[in-house]
């Protein structure tokens, strides 16, 4: 079994596309409610990314509304593909919303946040293993988001699948996840 990052990227990818509409609607749901079960609780600022539904990723307004009934801060960020950096903003009521060149949805404006003041990220994924490595798009967004973040961020990727048994090619800049939720189970790393 090939367990490179480029092979399982490609292989992910195509099992979100075969997923439904409606699979990826229920799934969402029982992440979102899986989501109270790990002791995170005490942290008040939620990094969370707005899904790019053309991916199929999962989609977080339920993560959204979890945070919301335990009265918790929730921070969206844009993305410039020119420093590969990302910009963190408070998400308020007033918040406007656009969807960018990328199908990325982003705040168009609000209250900027530093990374240090995050306590947790909700993290995309297209795979991870059982060591709490991950993969995504390959960009290193995330990566250089979670360096620039305290150390003690607590990092919780979300997957609609179950972990590899080892992913090979892991680098040293990639970071770990704390965390991973899928629909059926929480794996703590």
């Amino acid at each position: 079994m090939n367990t490179n990052k480029k092979f399982l990227r490609t292989q992910y990818r195509q099992l979100r596309a075969e997923l439904s509409v409606d699979e990826i609607e229920d799934m969402s749901m029982a992440i979102a409610s899986n989501l109270p079960k790990i002791p995170i609780w005490q942290s008040q600022y939620f990094h969370v990314f707005l899904p790019i539904l053309a991916l199929r990723e999962v989609n977080t307004e339920h993560i959204l509304h979890v945070l919301a009934g335990r009265d918790r801060e929730v921070v969206i960020s844009r993305s410039d593909f020119l420093t590969r950096q990302m910009h963190h903003y408070l998400l308020t009521d007033n918040t406007k919303i656009k969807v960018s060149e990328f199908g990325i949805p982003e705040p168009v404006n609000g209250l900027s946040v530093p990374s240090e003041t995050i306590d947790v990220v909700i993290v995309p994924l297209l795979v991870y293993d059982t060591k709490g490595n991950r993969v995504g798009y390959g960009k290193g967004f995330y990566d250089q988001f979670l360096a620039s973040c305290r150390n003690d961020v607590i990092k919780v990727g979300v997957s609609f699948f179950e972990p590899e048994h080892e992913i090979e090619g892991i680098l040293n800049t990639d970071i770990r996840l704390n965390y991973c939720i899928t629909p059926q189970k929480i794996y703590e790393f």
